[in-house]
């Protein structure tokens, strides 16, 4: 398969391997392996070598309208038959309006170029040459065959809620170029960042903010007037985006010590710096000497209104298969549990099966872990809420009571995650994120609820990785209490 409407496969067709989604019926194959074989693509290599994967939080596996082509919930990057990346190369200080030769130099489409406007009266041109010790790979909300990776606003991250008063420009106006045929109300940038991975090992991987458009020039102009830019000490240039591309680096192991590092926003040319006061303000934050744009197992990257995560080959490994997923699934309903009440046998629905809640489906009590069957009764008669006889309500009013413990709080259905890239280990699904029921293992929990996460504006709060919920109560999961059978 090749990646639709893309100028160049991420990786040769047969050795694409875009894992399937959890609406998927098919058996998924290990990590790193791929159904059809490799050889003479490569010469020397049995397959080609996988530089990690993007996964975007908040889709549980796929995305609501499916994945297709560019456009999906993961995609995995590979090392390219050629390599594609650029490097700095002549720098150009021309007074406006551009002589001929520098205008000949944006206009050349085999010539990657950055063009920063300072004034009405003075631009610098940085030319990009050829570099072939590294592949590249663009992400952005534009559809354009130069976007390797169309990511939209992720339902949830930029529109939940968050207070804290940034300011967020709308970003359609960014990079120059012709459109992406996305709305218009969009904060993410059509060319929003660019990772350059090395070809040869380690295979390092490295993120700049802002991407080459269709001519292949990035443009941080006078219109441009959120877009901060600057001449460094060394003479050479340097900006930010309108709203900025921010990462987060995990400050331990993100596997075996998992605990989240500090938010920083990374420039047109890979520098760190702090965040600035405001989303998208002119005055950049303090530079961070100490810190790269180097990516890790468990990096995120916050493109302001979806949020990806990135895990290496290594860390991957560690992750359950969707196959593992579906015996940790079996293994759950052969232990047959009950509701505490109506004593009626609960299974987990199969993963393929989503957003429609099954009649054996079990649900929980998120504010004690008591996993009941669903019944339409126990609601608090709270001023305001209209519970009708015998205690019953529709289910969107008032709040539930526990009937073995007498814990008021929100119940919902439990649902299984099958984005397998978001678990930190393979084990057994024992606990639920509040308060939106999405069961994984305690270390996953454990790990996603410490990390704040940004939305939108100046407000970081830790959200569930499969839906985007923002997590409530002291810890914001919960460990589940299951009732087995009586005979």
């Amino acid at each position: 398969m090749v990646l639709e409407g893309s100028s160049e496969a991420l990786c040769p067709p047969p050795s694409l391997e875009l894992r399937p989604s959890c609406n998927k019926s098919q058996p998924l194959p290990p990590l790193g392996s791929c159904s059809t074989p490799h050889d003479g693509l490569f010469p020397g290599d049995k397959e080609p070598v996988k530089y990690g994967e993007l996964i975007v939080l908040g889709h549980n596996g796929s995305l609501v309208i499916g994945d297709k082509g560019r456009r999906r919930s993961r995609l995995a990057l590979y090392k390219r038959p050629k390599a594609n990346g650029v490097k700095p190369d002549v720098i150009h200080n021309v007074s406006t309006p551009l002589v001929s030769k520098h205008r000949q130099a944006l206009s050349n489409k085999s010539q990657h170029s950055i063009s920063y406007t300072l004034s009405r009266s003075h631009s610098v041109i940085v030319e990009y040459t050829h570099d072939t010790n590294t592949d590249m790979f663009q992400i952005g909300r534009s559809t354009e065959s130069m976007i390797d990776f169309v990511v939209t606003d992720t339902a949830g991250s930029s529109t939940s809620g968050g207070g804290g008063g940034w300011q967020v420009q709308g970003a359609a106006g960014e990079g120059g170029g012709g459109g992406g045929g996305q709305s218009a109300q969009s904060t993410i940038s059509r060319y929003a960042c660019r990772i350059m991975c090395e070809r040869s090992a380690p295979y390092t991987a490295r993120i700049y903010a802002a991407g080459f458009d269709s001519s292949k020039n990035i443009f941080l102009g006078v219109s441009q007037e959120r877009a901060a830019k600057w001449r460094t000490s060394d003479g050479l240039m340097d900006g930010l985006t309108t709203n900025g591309v921010l990462v987060m680096h995990p400050a331990g192991e993100f596997v075996s010590e998992p605990a989240p590092g500090v938010w920083r926003e990374i420039s047109v040319c890979g520098n760190v710096f702090a965040l600035r006061e405001t989303r998208s303000a002119q005055q950049r934050g303090k530079l961070v000497e100490n810190e790269s744009n180097t990516l890790q197992d468990g990096s995120l990257i916050d493109l302001c209104g979806a949020t990806l995560l990135w895990r290496t080959p290594s860390g991957l490994r560690r992750t359950p298969t969707l196959k593992q997923l579906e015996s940790l699934r079996q293994e759950l309903n052969a232990a047959r549990p009950q509701c505490p009440v109506g004593f009626n046998t609960l299974a987990f629905p199969s993963l393929a099966q989503r957003e429609i809640v099954d009649k054996k489906q079990p649900w929980v009590y998120v504010n004690c872990g008591h996993v009941h069957g669903y019944h339409n009764w126990g609601y608090r008669k709270d001023k305001g809420h209209n519970v009708g006889p015998g205690g019953t309500a529709p289910a969107s009013t008032g709040e539930r009571e526990c009937p073995m413990c007498r814990c008021v709080g929100p119940y919902v259905p439990l649902w299984l995650g099958c984005e397998g890239g978001l678990y930190l280990d393979a084990g057994p699904p024992t606990h639920a994120f509040c308060p939106c029921g999405h069961v994984c293992s305690e270390k996953t929990v454990a790990g996603w609820s410490q990390i704040p996460l940004p939305h939108g504006t100046h407000a970081f709060h830790a959200a569930c990785p499969f839906c985007g919920t923002w997590l409530t109560g002291e810890q914001g999961h919960i460990k589940l209490i299951f009732q087995g059978p009586v005979d």
